[in-house]
């Protein structure tokens, strides 16, 4: 299968060439950091779609920084909103077979405890800049399979963290933390609000499921991918605390709060499993530790050469 990945310099774009590859695909991968065209350049993704002619497109760019968002909502809402209607206006002229559209779980916004975990079917109520940026990118996929009939499976992720993951997510911030206190001594690791609960999953499971899906999906759906649990942050920082070489204490930090949490997301993923068979495979206590080891690989890089990998 030949696979178009946009994105693909980033955290799950470079976890989901790694899955392609293995799987025997023939993969080109797109972003700008790779020279690729900037999501506003029509002309240059009408021209790489037309040259490439892939099967499958897994379309990943754009802005994922939900907290950023709130800094800079007009950029947010066009780099994804945008950004996908010129992705997939060029998809559909070069005739790309299938396009797997990937939005995110943020769309659901604030959930009542009584209607969890969340179905696909649960009404969209976005909180964040970005989350609206997100509805309306999902609902330029919606409107490409209704009105052109174009292949598209649009996908929900919920949170997901692995190795490689940027410090704007809490996980590897936490994590590199304590990474610079085992160099430095220091004993306070500092933190945002970590009452919130969250559904994690892997992100080598969640690039699993978007190729599954590429393979299996229906046509004009929408799937969750998520682990089906919620845990708290606190718990995730805790957990990461015991992986440190010297004794830490968390330390709350007003400047690390955002202006909205949304007190507990978990998913469903009864549609994604019964489709195409995928569950999560790997624990959280791997993700965590493979995450940490990645921090100090980083740093010990940084210290080396001066420059993050």
């Amino acid at each position: 299968m030949r696979a178009l990945v946009t994105g693909a310099g980033g955290f799950v774009g470079r976890h989901l060439l790694d899955h392609l590859r293995q799987a025997g695909d023939d993969v080109v991968a797109t972003d700008r950091s790779l020279g690729g065209p900037d999501l506003a350049e029509v002309e240059s993704w009408n021209r790489l779609l037309a040259e490439t002619s892939p099967d499958v497109l897994y379309h990943l760019a754009g802005d994922a920084d939900v907290g950023g968002s709130w800094n800079h909502p007009s950029e947010t809402f066009r780099t994804n909103a945008e950004g996908t209607l010129t992705v997939l206006d060029a998809a559909r002229a070069a005739g790309v077979g299938r396009v797997v559209c990937i939005g995110s779980a943020d769309v659901y916004g604030r959930v009542r405890a009584e209607a969890l975990p969340i179905g696909e079917d649960h009404p969209l109520e976005p909180v964040s800049p970005y989350a609206v940026s997100k509805v309306a990118a999902e609902f330029v996929a919606l409107q490409q399979f209704l009105g052109y009939e174009l292949d598209v499976v649009r996908v929900r992720p919920f949170n997901h963290i692995g190795p490689g993951q940027s410090e704007r997510f809490v996980a590897p911030a936490i994590a590199m933390r304590i990474a610079r206190n085992e160099q430095s001594g220091d004993r306070v690791v500092t933190v945002g609000n970590v009452t919130p609960r969250r559904d994690l999953t892997d992100v080598r499971d969640v690039v699993r499921a978007y190729r599954l899906l590429a393979e299996k999906g229906e046509s004009g759906q929408v799937y969750n991918v998520c682990s089906g649990r919620a845990l708290a942050i606190s718990e995730v920082c805790e957990e990461l605390l015991t992986r440190a070489t010297h004794p830490m204490e968390l330390a709350p930090d007003p400047d690390l709060q955002r202006p909205v949490d949304i007190p507990v997301l978990v998913g469903d993923h009864s549609r994604l499993s019964e489709a195409t068979g995928w569950q999560p495979e790997i624990p959280l206590s791997e993700t965590l530790a493979d995450l940490m080891t990645d921090c100090r690989r980083r740093l010990s890089q940084v210290a080396a050469d001066g420059s993050v990998s």
